[in-house]
């Protein structure tokens, strides 16, 4: 199954095209929509379809060698390049190859992308069968499958950075779907550009690696690095840059301070989009991205300092604003962000493995929450506002206890998946070399306010009074099937994934043993940091008593006791509305950086108004006043050449009008085409 790798990225790839390219040509012949049962058995067949591929992979994958379980196939020369000479002195050839590498980290990856992700397909069918681009929303979601796979499949950075900018592309694409309102135009807008910032330092990053390794390639650079810094760099040198500068991509990827501002406004997509982008996939792609180069920054102590210290201030800063969001996905959106601060952390502190452990077991239990969130905000009309909800429980029964189960798990309830991969996470954050005690307490208090706000978010929407008012004396039902079924699974799989990584006093952890041959190039320190037992056992009585005790203040302040909350209120209004505010950040970035740019912008058009075309306009009448008083050329002919050239330039504007449209969709789909015109030219051709 393992010659088969190949097929993983393109079913979605195939989706993409068919869905798109013939869903905009029967509109165009025949004025109607293409049938939406076709459209969405093409759209999740195809994500299936590399569900199973990727599960026969897996499977093939555990018959191997646990030291040498890495699978690579090149399946084309992409770049060709001439030699250079490295920053070291030796000789090096630029030849990046579009290859593709399955070993434990990415073989995880790919069940847990295209496990969940057909989850979310198939309840995308329900979630959007009255919308009238279904086509288009499929084709989107199919492409970002493609991009994602391509992103994780990649053997080399450069090829990684092709899924990097594409995920990117298409989170702009599906937040932006409801093309008819102007706050999901902005959203997607600010997600595509924040994103850029970050992909500045990712780019310098690649660059870096190539400049002093001579090679892109995963395998080539790890084994480099392991040889040429056999010791951490004391001091600042080429991997604390090369990790710094990478960094700086995740902290755009992974929504992590000061590049988090993108993710909570990306709500304005459709909730399916949200669960995709925002539980399994592109916000992962910078946890993994680290997890990948863990053989760089093991060596870069002082890069996982800063990494480390990111991530739980986080963490910490995001559940802090998730505290009295009132808007049910926003919840869930500073909810995201604290995670994965939760993720990086884990990196930085040296705990690979279960930080990647974090990131399948929240790839569940968030996919589930959003999901279940969705199911209530279509029972209610598209009401995202928890104050007007309330006593959902009784009409929307199934959707209330998956949810229950998806916030028992990310509140770290023992016996769901959440409480075994964030215990893990601060176990780790302790007890390594690399760990903190002020980590660990951070941690800790993390997990209180995550109980608290995932509890107060649950009493609001099913319990307590109820605030919606009913159509007609139509209330809220449930959802159909199709949307129920992929919810009862993820339920499932958010008790059950959690018991692959079980710690140390309970028994094997067999996720962590299954990946660790996958960071073999990573250094490792003589002292691990060994503890007792008991020691681990009494940190985690402290993080669940933490977290019971965020259960039990959401419980009576907002359904023993609802009145209080509105005294508290009161009584820190200044805190409050700084809090619910967001700590006014995103006015503070339009202030010093968004006004500033326009301001710049207005700027450059009154020189272009005023001196360039001042200069051009001088520089005809300057051609003009010569012709006549030299008498040697006529007046009439210099006016002609220039119009002569105005209409040439008009003629090939024209032209390439009809190219440059401005859509960067129709951009991303003739480079679609152009890659997929080229792999079919190799495989056919047999080059």
């Amino acid at each position: 199954m393992l010659d088969y790798l190949w097929l993983i990225p393109l079913c979605p790839l195939l989706g993409f095209v068919i869905n798109g390219l013939f869903g905009v040509w029967i509109r165009r012949r025949t004025g109607q929509f293409p049938p939406k049962r076709i459209v969405a058995a093409i759209a999740c067949g195809t994500i299936l379809l590399a569900f199973l591929v990727s599960l026969g992979c897996f499977l093939d994958l555990l018959q191997e060698d646990p030291e040498h379980r890495v699978y690579e196939t090149n399946l084309f020369t992409w770049i060709p390049g001439g030699a250079i000479r490295t920053a070291s002195g030796e000789s090096a050839v630029l030849l990046v190859e579009w290859g593709l590498q399955l070993d434990q980290l990415s073989a995880l990856m790919i069940l847990v992308v295209t496990g969940v992700g057909f989850l979310i397909h198939l309840y995308s069918i329900g979630y959007m069968w009255e919308e009238d681009g279904f086509y288009r929303y499929f084709a989107y979601l199919n492409l970002f499958m493609f991009m994602m796979l391509t992103l994780v499949l990649a053997n080399n950075f450069l090829l990684m950075f092709v899924g990097w900018e594409g995920v990117g592309l298409c989170s702009y694409l599906l937040i932006g779907y409801y093309i008819q309102k102007k706050s999901a135009g902005d959203a997607a807008k600010k997600a595509f550009v924040v994103n850029r910032i970050g992909d500045f330092g990712f780019v310098l990053g690649i660059l870096m690696i190539f400049t002093y390794f001579g090679t892109l390639d995963f395998t080539e650079v790890f084994e480099k690095v392991a040889s040429l810094y056999p010791q951490p760099e004391a001091l600042w040198g080429p991997l604390c840059w090369i990790a710094l500068l990478l960094f700086i991509g995740a902290t755009g990827k992974s929504a992590q301070v000061p590049l988090y501002v993108w993710l909570p406004d990306a709500m304005e997509g459709p909730t399916p989009v949200s669960a995709l982008i925002h539980a399994a996939t592109m916000v992962t792609a910078g946890v993994y991205m680290i997890a990948r180069s863990s053989a760089i920054y093991s060596r870069a102590p002082d890069v996982m300092l800063i990494v480390a210290t990111v991530g739980i201030f986080t963490a910490l800063f995001a559940a802090s604003i998730a505290l009295f969001q009132s808007d049910i996905k926003k919840v869930l959106a500073y909810s995201t962000v604290s995670q994965l601060g939760y993720m990086v952390t884990a990196m930085g502190v040296g705990a690979v493995s279960a930080g990647v452990f974090h990131l399948a077991t929240h790839a569940f239990f968030k996919a589930l929450l959003f999901l279940g969130s969705g199911s209530v905000i279509l029972a209610l009309h598209h009401e995202q506002d928890m104050t007007k909800m309330g006593g959902l429980k009784k009409y929307l029964p199934t959707t209330c206890w998956t949810m229950w189960v998806g916030t028992l798990a990310i509140a770290g309830v023992p016996g769901l998946a959440g409480f075994f991969s964030k215990d893990e996470i601060l176990w780790r954050a302790y007890s390594l070399p690399q760990g903190h005690f002020i980590i660990w307490f951070l941690g800790v208090l993390v997990a209180g306010m995550t109980a608290f706000y995932m509890f107060r978010m649950m009493f609001l929407t099913f319990h307590g009074k109820e605030q919606h008012a009913s159509d007609s004396g139509h209330h809220p039902h449930e959802s159909p099937r199709v949307m129920i079924v992929p919810l009862m699974i993820l339920a499932v799989g958010s008790i059950l994934v959690g018991y692959l990584g079980l710690p140390a006093w309970l028994g094997p952890n067999l996720l962590e043993e299954f990946l660790e041959p996958a960071f073999h190039t990573a250094y490792r320190p003589l002292d691990e940091g060994h503890h007792s037992h008991s020691l681990e056992i009494l940190l985690t009585v402290v993080s669940v008593a933490v977290a019971g005790l965020g259960i039990f203040l959401a419980y009576f302040f907002f359904l023993a006791q609802p009145s209080r909350t509105d005294q508290l209120r009161e009584r820190f209004q200044t805190l409050y509305r700084w809090v619910y505010n967001k700590y006014y950040v995103d006015e503070l970035y339009d202030t010093l950086i968004v006004n500033r740019c326009k301001n710049l912008g207005s700027v450059l058009s009154i020189f272009d108004h005023y001196v360039v075309d001042g200069i051009i306009n001088g520089s005809a009448a300057l051609t003009r006043f010569t012709a006549r008083t030299s008498g040697l050329v006529d007046t009439h002919i210099v006016d002609r050449l220039v119009n002569l050239v105005a209409e040439i330039v008009e003629y090939f504007s024209s032209v390439f009008r009809r190219i440059q449209t401005g859509l960067v969709q129709r951009y991303f789909l003739a480079f679609v085409l152009g890659v997929i015109f080229v792999i079919g030219f190799y495989l056919y051709s047999g080059v």
